[in-house]
């Protein structure tokens, strides 16, 4: 059944936020963050220092992208204020593998003995500080610190071996805390 749906988000203090040809744009100092809005039916309004999301005839579908919708704009408020966090650790059984950064993508070398080196893309807006066994993650984007961090564990999947044995790669140990 189809019914009327109204909430908001409040904006925090210092960020600046507009709507416009369905974009919502936030900003705070350095720190700028934009999202895409495009369902039909809903309409967006920035005033009394929050985000109204109103849909006059949402479904179960609406609602649950309206939901959606609002925590991306809460994880893009705490973003604003500190950084979100991932830690990756590096573990080796077999090789010794080294693992440094060249521009804007990790360079992987001597995992489990290949003679090639495997990459993985840093995001733009992502940081990756390495030392020793341990890689941090962290960027104001919760999606583009995930993304680095998943594209850093991927570049070292082990394929066609048994993973009991083969035990060597980057793993995510730690996910930051108190996303939506």
């Amino acid at each position: 059944m189809k019914k009327r749906h109204e909430t908001f988000v409040k904006i925090p203090e210092g960020v600046d936020c507009t709507y416009s040809d369905n974009l919502i744009e936030c900003k705070k100092g350095e720190k700028h963050f934009s999202e895409k809005v495009n369902l039909p039916g809903t309409k967006i309004e920035v005033r009394d220092g929050k985000i109204i999301i109103i849909c006059e005839k949402a479904n179960r579908k609406d609602i649950k992208f309206i939901f959606s919708l609002v925590a991306h704009i809460k994880n893009a408020f705490k973003g604003m204020h500190e950084d979100f966090v991932y830690k990756l650790e590096v573990c080796n059984v077999h090789f010794p593998m080294t693992v440094k950064i060249d521009g804007d993508r990790v360079v992987i070398n001597n995992f489990l003995g290949e003679k090639r080196e495997r990459t993985a893309e840093i995001i733009q807006g992502a940081k990756v500080e390495i030392s020793g066994k341990d890689i941090l993650v962290s960027s104001g984007d919760i999606e583009k610190a995930g993304q680095t961090a998943a594209n850093i564990e991927k570049a070292t999947m082990v394929r066609a071996k048994d993973r009991r044995i083969f035990q060597d790669g980057i793993f995510i140990t730690e996910k930051p805390k108190g996303a939506i």
